[in-house]
């Protein structure tokens, strides 16, 4: 069963800041994943809406540091704005996020989980939202730094999504530092589209995804390099945060799910 969550206020003066906690709900869920083993999340929806109103939703993929608060809260942001948000747990089986103090062992963590078991597990997070009774059936995606790079694997390889948003997700074009595949990474989403990343990778992302099917049908497809924004800028508890870039890009973000999704309200 789900266990009611903390709603919080986000911090002061981020992009969509959630300033009244009791207009989101929130709940630890668990759900079926790959291999039909045991998900954590954190599910976010809206805490009134009109009678028999059905609702987008979008899956939240977390950065290195794990499902934590500043995910949650980005998760309820998505639910503030009418949405049934999903944040998912990709280190459930681990127990939780790797020592962010020490990168060898956030490097080893993230290398060591198999794509096929990643995608398995979004599969099941896009089955729980999209099998809700108040589903409208339309389904978004978004993820960073390491959840980038998710999303757009699972944008690649998944028939569910509608809309998708890679947020500087490292490693598209190869699985490790040194490494093009391992088994664990067997093909890099980069080569699926028929530092981390550099705007040089960002401009070959562009032009495969472009000239990919999905491209050519005339599908709305975007890659935007940010001045004065480097890794994790939307990150708003590291150093890492830009102010300014954060709100262009949440400007940026909400009309596109917007546009793709249908209207959350």
């Amino acid at each position: 069963m789900p266990e009611a969550a903390q709603v919080r206020p986000s911090p002061e003066g981020v992009p969509g800041a959630v300033t009244d906690p009791r207009a989101v709900r929130g709940e630890n869920v668990t759900f079926p994943g790959a291999g039909d083993t045991g998900v954590n999340g954190y599910l976010a929806t809206p805490a009134t809406s009109a009678e028999g109103a059905s609702r987008p939703a979008i899956v939240v993929i977390h950065e290195a540091g794990g499902l934590g608060e500043h995910i949650r809260d980005v998760t309820n942001r998505f639910a503030n704005l009418g949405y049934t948000a999903l944040g998912v747990d990709l280190y459930t089986r681990e127990g939780g996020p790797p020592p962010m103090n020490d990168p060898g062992a956030v490097m080893e963590r993230i290398f060591s989980i198999p794509d096929e078991r990643a995608v398995g597990d979004l599969e099941g997070a896009a089955a729980l939202v999209l099998g809700r009774e108040d589903a409208s059936g339309r389904l978004g995606c978004i993820g960073f730094c390491m959840g980038g790079r998710y999303t757009l694997l699972f944008a690649c390889t998944s028939e569910r999504l509608d809309a998708a948003v890679d947020c500087w997700g490292g490693f598209i074009d190869k699985a490790t530092l040194e490494e093009r595949s391992t088994p664990e990474r067997p093909t890099p989403p980069l080569e699926l589209v028929d530092q981390n990343p550099s705007p040089e990778l960002g401009e070959r992302l562009r032009e495969r995804a472009s000239n990919s099917p999905i491209g050519r049908s005339g599908r709305e497809i975007k890659v935007d390099v940010y001045e004065g924004a480097g890794h994790a800028f939307f990150a708003d508890y590291r150093p890492s945060y830009r102010p300014a870039p954060a709100a262009k890009l949440w400007a940026e973000i909400v009309p596109f799910f917007a546009r793709h999704l249908g209207s959350p309200r």
